[in-house]
């Protein structure tokens, strides 16, 4: 029999305390025992993006990350991004664009926007679609999510009056 293993970190800005068996992945963790069920579960293998994280900063999978490996790091999920206000012109463009259609994949989209905007903040089309490559979308054949995030660039990049 496994034993758990004490694990402390913080997500979404807040500590986090919890015991967890050493082969729970990271994306389990968040959604059965934090019921942040933002993260999405699709592949299991790393290929779909749908259980996109930040993790001390960068854009991980997931569902590739044991949770006792996260011990001491910071975690952001798309409920950290949203709920701090963060993206909220990311979610109105991908609304207002429809970029949406199921939302499966929505969480894993806009955690890699917001990635790819903080990095390069006027990337061109060429540099949308190469960043969200590793995100599948089943629904929107993609040019709605690109036009959602050239907006959102385009926007951020005017002067507020």
């Amino acid at each position: 029999m496994t034993t758990p293993v004490p694990l402390s970190l913080d997500v979404n800005g807040e500590r986090v305390d919890a015991h967890v068996l050493p082969r729970l992945n990271l994306a389990d963790f968040l959604r059965e025992h934090l019921q942040l069920t933002g993260t999405h579960v699709g592949c299991e293998q790393g290929v779909c993006g749908a259980c996109t994280v930040r993790l001390n900063g960068d854009i991980v999978r997931a569902c590739l990350v044991l949770a006792v490996q996260t011990e001491g790091a910071s975690v952001v999920t798309i409920e950290g991004l949203s709920d701090s206000g963060e993206i909220a012109d990311l979610q109105a463009a991908f609304r207002d664009r429809n970029a949406l259609q199921c939302g499966f994949c929505t969480p894993g989209m806009l955690m890699a926007a917001q990635d790819l905007l903080q990095h390069s903040p006027a990337p061109d089309r060429d540099a949308i679609r190469e960043h969200l490559s590793g995100n599948y979308c089943r629904c929107t054949g993609y040019q709605a999510i690109i036009d959602a995030v050239e907006t959102t660039a385009q926007a951020r990049a005017e002067p507020r009056s």
